[in-house]
């Protein structure tokens, strides 16, 4: 067999393979945004969920999610820097150093459930936070900050050694360097990564059943009390989160129209995570353009 033989037959058969894959997944987004995209309204996005009868929401559900995102982001940003940052710049070659970065790799591969149960054993009972957004917003520190912590590496990483060399030989200390020369470089690769892991957050559901709960409080968005346990924005009351929402209704759904609530909530988070996945692509071409003057 030539060469050229082999490689057309190599490219048909890797090009089939994506495109089997491709249809897979255009068939599984499909299936779901049909059964769903009919029962998305308005009143649907805002309305509180019903036990029994029919017409219920998603709206508490929706808020959830998205306080629940704000509260993770919160938290996982700040200690992803700064650990990207250590193990980048400050971090010594050696066994120590190793041992930190197979650990970052063992936590990243941990099942969400497995996260879910240790945040019940120290956040729940042990810290005393009760099924709350703040136990879920820490156990999906958890099961994010080593995302945060090998994208703020590798966008560190990838900044020309000459500028970084420039900077120092300019006399500028080595946290100026990294605030003023390399951040600012490194900002679009971490602005992505931060978006796509908060697409992953969004749609995490097994992490948050031991966590935040499974039931919501009747919450009243007339209180902005943070302190209140009916506010909006108390970060210590039991939030049931649109993932979790979906997994309830379709297990243990007693009102007459439960499936298509399930079908419904589905194409929301579904289009919500497209959606995050989108916005990381577009920001990252922009910033990309704005840092390195590119058209």
């Amino acid at each position: 067999m030539s060469a050229k033989t082999a490689d057309k037959i190599a490219t048909a058969v890797i090009v089939t393979l994506a495109g089997f894959i491709v249809l897979i997944l255009a068939g599984l987004l499909g299936f779901i945004l049909v059964r769903g995209l009919g029962h998305i309204s308005f009143d649907f996005l805002t309305s509180p969920p019903e036990t029994i009868k029919e017409g219920g929401g998603i709206g508490p559900q929706l808020f959830n999610s998205l306080f629940l995102l704000v509260l993770t982001l919160l938290i996982t940003i700040p200690l992803g820097l700064g650990a990207g940052i250590y193990m980048s710049e400050y971090a010594k070659p050696g066994k120590v150093t190793d041992f930190i970065r197979l650990i970052v790799e063992v936590l990243s591969s941990f099942p969400s459930i497995v996260v879910g149960l240790f945040g019940l054993l120290v956040f729940v009972n042990v810290f005393g936070f009760g099924f709350s957004l703040f136990s879920g917003a820490l156990a999906l520190t958890v099961f994010n900050l080593p995302l945060m912590v090998r994208i703020t590496e590798q966008g560190l990483n990838s900044v020309p050694i000459a500028q970084k060399e420039a900077s120092l030989a300019l006399g500028l200390s080595k946290w100026k360097t990294i605030r003023s020369i390399m951040l600012p470089i490194a900002m679009p690769i971490i602005l992505t990564g931060t978006i796509l892991a908060a697409g992953r957050v969004f749609g995490e559901a097994a992490a948050l059943l031991f966590t935040a709960g499974m039931s919501s409080p009747r919450l009243d968005f007339t209180d902005w009390n943070p302190f209140s346990p009916m506010s909006p924005l108390n970060p210590f009351r039991p939030a049931e989160t649109l993932a979790v929402h979906i997994w309830k209704i379709n297990s243990e759904g007693l009102a007459p129209d439960a499936p298509e609530i399930a079908a419904g909530a589905s194409a929301v988070l579904i289009i919500t995570v497209l959606a995050f996945n989108l916005l990381a692509r577009w920001l990252g071409r922009v910033m990309h353009k704005k840092f390195t003057a590119t058209k």
